[in-house]
């Protein structure tokens, strides 16, 4: 693989766990102080909550073995996804924000056993799912990967025709 195009795609790992590490450090320190959500605005809170599940909170267990498994399939992704971008697919750019975003929760779950989510999205009384900068990452990158392959892939253009 051509080393500036592998480093572009690290640096862009790193940027992207560098952001979602910082944000989180500042609002757990932020929150040892402070119980209540911080009210931005009237569609956006901080509120700091633990999840111990997989992105949003979605299927969270009370049980450490499936806790233990889902972080097990997490590092094999985020394995998988690096010998793509190795590979130097043609999507490998969005692999690395996934990536990126995927170590960010995968280092909070083996530093804490639960990956700190803190942004709280809602409409009036109907709330998102708390989630963190990492979630916005790993959500944006798949968001790329299915226009991509929807849109710009030949073979699917070729098949329509």
């Amino acid at each position: 693989m051509n080393k500036k195009i592998f480093l572009m795609k690290f640096l862009l790992i790193f940027l992207i766990f560098s952001i979602d590490q910082v944000s989180k450090y500042y609002i757990i320190d932020i929150f040892k102080f402070q119980e209540e959500a911080i009210y931005l605005t009237s569609f956006l809170n901080l509120q700091l909550i633990w999840n111990e599940g997989i992105a949003f909170g979605l299927l969270s267990f009370e049980n450490d073995m499936y806790y233990d498994l889902i972080t097990f399939v997490v590092g094999i992704v985020i394995l998988i996804l690096l010998f793509l971008i190795r590979k130097q697919d043609k999507y490998s750019y969005f692999y690395s924000i996934i990536v990126g975003g995927a170590l960010g929760n995968f280092t909070d779950r083996i530093r804490h056993s639960s990956v700190p989510d803190f942004i709280d999205f809602h409409i009036s009384n109907f709330h998102w799912f708390v989630f963190n900068i990492a979630d916005i990452f790993v959500s944006l990158g798949v968001i790329c990967l299915i226009i991509a392959e929807l849109f710009f892939n030949k073979n699917n253009i070729n098949e329509k025709n």
